[in-house]
């Protein structure tokens, strides 16, 4: 069975992007538009990977990342955030929330999906 991905980014066009370059990985994907509503798909089905953006309205991606790791069946799963920030402040801050990496936008798709390969199990 395909690993399956969840992405959460209120750009239409990054969603489209990454879901366009994972499903022709090979990965199937779920999408939302941002955290609140990235968390309807926590509901008991197996996601193997979250890729979130930063900056999302109604919920961030820092908020989400937390929601996430208080959740019982998917507090393991890797987190990738993916955002045009550079701060030092902000990568801490991201990695101090539970997320497992951070990519930067713009994104290389071949670097995208060598960083999932590595931390999906």
């Amino acid at each position: 069975m395909p690993k399956q991905i969840l992405i959460a980014d209120d750009s239409e066009s990054i969603r489209e992007i990454l879901s366009f370059s994972l499903s022709n990985a090979g990965y199937q994907v779920l999408v939302a538009t941002d955290g609140l509503d990235a968390l309807k798909y926590f509901d008991g089905r197996p996601i193997d990977l979250l890729l979130t953006d930063y900056h999302m309205p109604n919920m961030n991606g820092l908020e989400l990342t937390m929601k996430v790791r208080q959740t019982e069946n998917y507090k393991f799963i890797p987190i990738l955030v993916l955002t045009t920030e550079k701060q030092v402040e902000i990568i801490r801050e991201a990695k101090d929330s539970g997320a497992t990496g951070w990519l930067l936008k713009p994104f290389n798709t071949e670097k995208l999906l060598q960083t999932l390969r590595k931390v999906i199990r």
